[in-house]
């Protein structure tokens, strides 16, 4: 089966780790057809970093944008990606893959990943399980769903990218595609397999001002993709268990408050609100991973291979 696998990653200031991922991808068992990297103004080493890597290995591209003055995440992010995207024809491509350059792979995870795509027709989006070094240098997982791949490394076969409509360009589009692709007949997760181990070489939401403020921030990107309050408040409870303890669920909930008293922007498509909301229900009754597992089931079950779908209203008629 074809393997042409473009990656593009948005970075800005990332000399501290830049190079760690650029040999882990370099290293790769199956390496990406097309690499493009957009630098978004940076102004530390990371434009040498770069012009090095491009020069020592073809199939990395390098795109330069102009400083904005500061690192934007979510939607600056996302807005980088787009413009890395506008570099390329998407149709020559059959996985598309938005990576973060502060990560470290096994050899063998791209590989694995797309082992998974050829084996499973319906599968959507996929990733590994992310782990944060400790003090004395051990692995440690970080708490993340089943649900969904993550954030920093959202590989897609390219039909569910251009199904769902890409990602939205705000905060928490790493959650709204999840609930896009079930809602269009696709399998979202992450596995907890060795070779698809992710080393993530700080913690995340801390790469902009602080953790503190990155827990706020995830709460309000909780308010735009549609969580309700009780959700909200259950997933608060959950993340109280996390470094800095307490305060990572107390962050959340006060983002998600000052969202909602300042009528911030929200999610507007009623058939996706109304189909992520039964899921968060139904995961605070069964839990997440036993929800998704059932999501995911009748989807195999109840939804025509990819290749024999026809162009009709399939998302609607999962969603009911």
């Amino acid at each position: 089966m074809s393997r042409r696998v473009l990656l593009i990653s948005p970075c800005r200031d990332e000399a501290e780790y830049l190079a760690i991922t650029i040999e882990s991808i370099a290293a790769q068992s199956v390496r990406p057809t097309r690499w493009v990297i957009v630098d978004d103004g940076s102004t530390d080493e990371t434009p040498r970093i770069l012009a090095r890597a491009a020069e020592k290995y073809s199939f990395i591209q390098v795109v330069r944008r102009e400083d904005r003055g500061k690192r934007s995440v979510g939607p600056g992010v996302i807005d980088a990606f787009y413009h890395g995207l506008s570099q390329v024809d998407l149709d020559d491509y059959d996985y598309v893959c938005k990576l973060d350059t502060d990560l470290e792979f096994k050899t063998r995870y791209f590989e694995r990943a797309l082992e998974h795509f050829e084996r499973d027709p319906w599968l959507g989006t996929i990733s590994g399980k992310l782990h944060l070094r400790n003090d004395r240098g051990e692995l440690e997982i970080e708490r993340t769903g089943d649900e969904n791949s993550v954030g920093p490394v959202k590989l897609f076969r390219t039909q569910c990218f251009k199904d769902i409509g890409g990602f939205v360009r705000e905060v928490c589009w790493d959650g709204i595609d999840g609930h896009m692709a079930r809602m269009n007949g696709w399998v979202a997760c992450s596995l907890d397999e060795p070779d698809l181990e992710i080393v993530h070489l700080r913690q995340m939401g801390s790469s902009h001002v602080s953790l503190w403020h990155g827990r706020q921030r995830w709460g309000r990107g909780k308010y735009f993709m549609g969580s309700t309050p009780y959700y909200v408040a259950a997933v608060s409870l959950y993340r109280m268990l996390e470094r800095p303890y307490v305060l990572s669920g107390v962050g959340i909930l006060l983002g998600y408050l000052k969202a909602t008293l300042s009528d911030a922007p929200r999610m507007q498509d009623e058939r996706y609100l109304e189909f992520m909301r039964r899921f968060e229900r139904d995961s605070l009754l069964y839990g997440k991973s036993r929800t998704a597992r059932r999501y995911h089931e009748r989807i195999r079950r109840e939804v025509p291979r990819p290749a024999q779908r026809a162009n009709d209203n399939l998302a609607e008629a999962f969603a009911e």
